[in-house]
């Protein structure tokens, strides 16, 4: 219960973060801004023009009579438009935080900055992060689509099927939008994403405790956009606690390699 308070605390940190440092708050929701554009520019063409991708799809409708063509081809209709929406919603982070590498790499360094004990990242080409960090979000959607799978078999379970499994799906959706989100400042940490799956499952409350709620909140699209930023923030803030910065070694002292203590007298 305390770790699930604890990554609450840090999503509420995150945005409180944001808010303080409003230049910041306002770069970070550049890329959100455009992703939000695009998908809903996808959207509004696919809702314009399902219906004659259904008829395209369909060729072997037109000898059937008009009612049951007409019934099959809306129904169509609607899968096309629900599954390219629900796709949208399940890739948008990953698309996002693609796209706004920079600008949150930059948003990290800085939380990490105001922190104290920010790393020095890696000296990498800016292309070589962005195919890491593709490389990255391609695996993660991997694992999200076979969770999907399983959870929307087990969808047809009676009772189960209607509240535990919706319940465990928020939870898997929790977990892998921190990894997302956390990944940016894990990757300046130099940490592979294997070891950042090992690390966010030892801190399964915490992790719950942030993501849970923000897939809530990232469920009225619109939202995305101003919260990206200080959730990129409050990742970083979890980042920190799963990957503690290592204490400065002390300077050795003129005699002996040992550090000076107040009161010793220099040579």
């Amino acid at each position: 219960m305390r770790d699930l308070s604890r990554g609450l605390r840090l999503l509420f940190e995150g945005q409180r973060w944001a808010i303080r440092h409003g230049r910041d708050w306002r770069f970070g929701m550049i890329p959100a801004l455009i992703t939000f554009v695009g998908y809903a520019a996808a959207l509004v063409a696919l809702a314009l023009w399902a219906d004659d991708l259904a008829d395209w799809a369909t060729p072997f409708a037109d000898h059937w009579a008009s009612a049951w063509a007409g019934v099959f081809r809306g129904l169509l209709t609607a899968v096309l438009f629900g599954g390219g929406l629900l796709l949208a919603l399940i890739s948008f982070t990953a698309v996002t935080l693609l796209v706004g590498q920079p600008f949150y790499e930059t948003v990290a360094e800085r939380v990490d900055r105001a922190e104290g004990g920010a790393p020095a990242g890696p000296q990498r080409p800016l292309w070589r992060e962005l195919w890491i960090s593709a490389r990255d979000s391609v695996r993660v959607l991997v694992r999200v689509a076979a969770f999907g799978v399983v959870l929307f078999a087990a969808g047809f379970i009676p009772v189960a099927g209607q509240t535990v499994v919706p319940a465990i799906g928020f939870c898997v959706s929790g977990f892998f939008l921190t990894l997302e989100l956390a990944g940016v400042a894990l990757q300046r940490r130099e940490v592979p994403l294997r070891e950042q799956l090992r690390l966010l499952r030892g801190r399964l409350g915490m992790v719950l405790g942030f993501g849970v709620p923000l897939v809530l909140a990232f469920l009225v699209p619109v939202l995305a956009v101003p919260l990206m930023p200080g959730a990129v923030a409050g990742a970083t803030l979890l980042a920190r606690e799963l990957v503690p910065a290592a204490p400065p070694e002390p300077e050795p002292g003129p005699v002996g390699g040992k550090p000076l203590r107040p009161g010793d007298a220099v040579a």
